[in-house]
């Protein structure tokens, strides 16, 4: 499957806003975006003027950056939403945030979108007691997400349970740090997400 391997911070760069895509360094003196506060290349310093349509299409950029979603499927998502009930905008940002790779990264079970991508990858947790190594599964409220028992021994899994009980836990979750493991309480509403999008924006670009 096609992904982006380039440096993940000049993508927090084009977006003007830390997309927090590399973990623990996003939140040190270390961060690009704090040294480099403007978009990457040779005229990232110079004064450009946006239309409507550059920032519809940077917060659909910027969303898809965040969940590591590539456009097909982003696309998809946006219909999926479209088609149920509710606010559109609001209902995308769910799906997303029920993307497997997201409720481990959220349930501190790994370090970053990134990093739950490539753990789920190599068969490390389980919903509901079976492997799922599909990083797109889409999860449900009840779900129990775990990281396999086989792998719970292994060192990087036991800084891993430190390093997440520091994190502490969003209210739609519940975790449990000593079984390495959590539980679906319910989807998040959209004051409860602390993700810097204007999603009505995505709305406008795909409704145009």
């Amino acid at each position: 499957m096609a992904r982006y391997k380039e440096a993940s911070c000049r993508l927090c760069r084009r977006e003007g806003t830390k997309l927090y895509l590399k973990g623990d360094r996003c939140y040190s003196d270390k961060c690009a975006f704090v040294r480099k506060g403007y978009p990457p290349g040779a005229h990232g310093q110079g004064r450009q003027k946006i239309s409507e349509y550059g920032l519809q299409l940077r917060e659909k950029q910027k969303a898809r950056r965040i969940y590591g979603v590539l456009e097909r499927q982003f696309r998809r998502y946006f219909k999926e939403a479209d088609r149920r009930k509710g606010v559109t905008g609001e209902t995308l940002l769910q799906i997303l945030e029920s993307r497997l790779d997201n409720m481990v990264y959220r349930m501190g079970l790994a370090r970053s979108r990134t990093d739950a991508r490539q753990l789920i990858r190599h068969g490390h947790y389980t919903v509901n007691g079976r492997k799922v190594d599909i990083p797109s599964y889409l999860t449900r409220q009840g779900d129990i997400i775990a990281v396999r028992e086989s792998s719970r021994n292994k060192s990087f899994f036991k800084e891993l349970a430190e390093w997440g009980a520091a994190q502490g836990t969003v209210e739609w979750l519940e975790v449990d740090r000593d079984n390495m493991s959590g539980k679906i309480l319910r989807l998040p509403s959209r004051e409860e997400l602390d993700i810097p999008i204007a999603e009505h924006l995505i709305v406008e670009l795909y409704s145009r």
